[in-house]
């Protein structure tokens, strides 16, 4: 009976305020029925307006809680967002070559909701040669995509030309999020998937609202929450979206800046 509870493991940085990164994370774990587990790579002080400060975590404390997970616990996918710098890219990317954790969630996580670096402008290249080549699904949205690529997404034809660059890099599928289009009057929001099977498009409406603090952490969690279950890639991405989209339209209304979404509006819709 030991470990039989399906298990995925976080590696990202703390959000004082709640509404992304490793707290983000461990609700959505929690309520897609998988077992939670952290390693924090960084200590932020936001809210909802914005970060005021970033504590990097040393890089034996964080290697040290790979280390712990990887004698004890039996993760069957894992999400990595926010890592910060260089050096700590590095140290991940080289543990996780010896841990099995399962299927790697990439979400190449660089700006705050609210404007701030997460990620140094010199750390961007390393992410490239070290933590893509890791990830069996990247989610970047279109400034990650463009930062990543020097590919400005606009369209399916460009979203395709980036995520192209993406597989040369070693990811395997590729999911480039269009939340950030500049297309406002637009009803309908569209991500674009590309596997090593084919591509195809998701589309929600979209929601004017400013509640979008951990959208991106909470999407990547849910796409590694499923594949922890076994869920077939195409299904835990399917179901990452409906979930996302379910937050985004429930908003809780807290803060006063970019709120966070709603963790919980996937599964009471489904109640109903």
């Amino acid at each position: 009976m030991l470990n039989r509870i399906k298990q995925a493991l976080t590696v990202a940085g703390s959000d004082s305020g709640g509404g992304a990164g490793i707290q983000a994370d461990l609700k959505t774990f929690q309520m897609r029925e998988v077992y939670g587990m952290s390693v924090i790579c960084a200590v932020t002080a936001q809210n909802t307006h914005g970060v005021s400060a970033i504590h990097s975590v040393p890089i034996d404390i964080i290697l040290a809680q790979l280390q712990a997970i990887n004698e004890d616990f039996n993760p069957s996918a894992c999400k990595v967002g926010m890592l910060g710098t260089q050096s700590v890219i590095e140290a991940v990317a080289e543990k996780l070559c010896t841990c099995r954790f399962g299927p790697i969630v990439v979400d190449p996580v660089m700006v705050a909701k609210g404007g701030s670096r997460l990620l140094d402008k010199s750390a961007v290249s390393a992410l490239s040669a070290l933590m893509v080549p890791l990830s069996d699904v990247i989610t970047p949205n279109l400034p990650e995509a463009y930062a990543l690529t020097g590919i400005e997404v606009v369209d399916k034809l460009s979203a395709t030309k980036a995520a192209l660059i993406l597989q040369s890099m070693g990811a395997k599928t590729v999911v480039i999020k269009g939340g950030h289009s500049q297309e406002s009057k637009s009803k309908k929001c569209c991500d674009w998937v590309f596997t090593d099977t084919g591509d195809f498009e998701l589309e929600a409406p979209r929601v004017l609202t400013r509640h979008t603090h951990g959208t991106g952490c909470t999407f990547s969690a849910c796409i590694a929450a499923e594949l922890a279950k076994g869920v077939a890639q195409e299904e835990a991405i399917r179901t990452a979206k409906a979930f996302i989209t379910a937050a985004i339209s429930h908003p809780l209304n807290i803060g006063h800046g970019h709120g966070p979404t709603n963790h919980w509006a996937y599964v009471e819709r489904k109640r109903r």
